[in-house]
């Protein structure tokens, strides 16, 4: 199936919904899943630490579902130990059907190659970074998302881990500061469902809860409900294309 156009714009607020196991990808269900969710994540790892390989006949059943895909290296989260070639080679296998990809900020260079094949076939990558023990300080954080500007992302990504309630705000100060690009934020933790409703209040671009049974990351809302949150929250926020 081609791949769906998928516009990451500042001030829009779409929902991502994780799959976090192949079981979940496999029963999946086209209308379910698009009002559940604005874009699916597909775990290209996780589909292979199940013991699943990936493949266009894992997911072409959900044709007409934006589909982000991602190959995770460990130390990011990933569900396997994997090189940066191997995770090329997954995510250049399912180009054809990807709206968008994920790419670690700390990947970009080593995967120069799989970024450019898909810059010329028209598909943004959103550039990474994964804290799973604190909040860096914002100043990192800004010179991250600088980097990533510089790299040509679509968009940049936080993930970290928020331990105190100065962590929470400071994360949103940072979705509301201008950085050139569009921003997603997210906490990890106890501390994550509260910073995921206030990130998308904030502006965050992308906000990822989970489809199945199985949360990718801590903290996780089911992304319908978050979904639904979401849109009394900010009900001007839209809705996919």
């Amino acid at each position: 199936m081609p791949h769906t156009k998928f516009a990451l714009q500042t001030g829009q607020r779409w929902v991502v919904g994780s799959f976090g196991s192949a079981a979940g990808l496999r029963e999946a269900e086209v209308g379910d899943t698009l009002q559940r969710c604005d874009v699916a994540e597909i775990r290209l790892d996780v589909l292979r630490a199940d013991g699943v390989e990936p493949a266009p006949a894992q997911w072409r059943h959900l044709a007409g579902v934006p589909l982000l895909f991602t190959a995770r290296r460990k130390d990011q989260g990933g569900a396997l130990l994997l090189d940066a070639p191997q995770r090329s080679a997954l995510l250049r296998a399912a180009l054809a059907e990807a709206a968008l990809i994920d790419v670690e900020l700390a990947s970009h260079a080593t995967m120069g190659e799989l970024l450019a094949e898909a810059a010329q076939r028209g598909i943004p990558w959103l550039a990474s970074y994964h804290d799973f023990t604190q909040l860096p300080e914002s100043a990192v954080l800004t010179a991250a998302a600088q980097q990533a500007k510089a790299a040509g992302a679509a968009a940049f990504k936080v993930a970290a881990k928020l331990n105190t309630l100065a962590d929470v705000v400071r994360l949103a100060e940072f979705q509301l500061t201008a950085h050139g690009l569009p921003v997603a934020t997210m906490g990890m933790g106890v501390l994550a469902p509260v910073s995921r409703l206030l990130c998308a209040q904030s502006g965050s671009v992308l906000n990822y809860g989970y489809l199945g049974a199985i949360p990718t990351a801590p903290g996780q809302w089911d992304c319908g409900l978050l979904k639904q949150a979401i849109r009394r929250l900010v009900p001007w926020a839209g809705t996919a294309p």
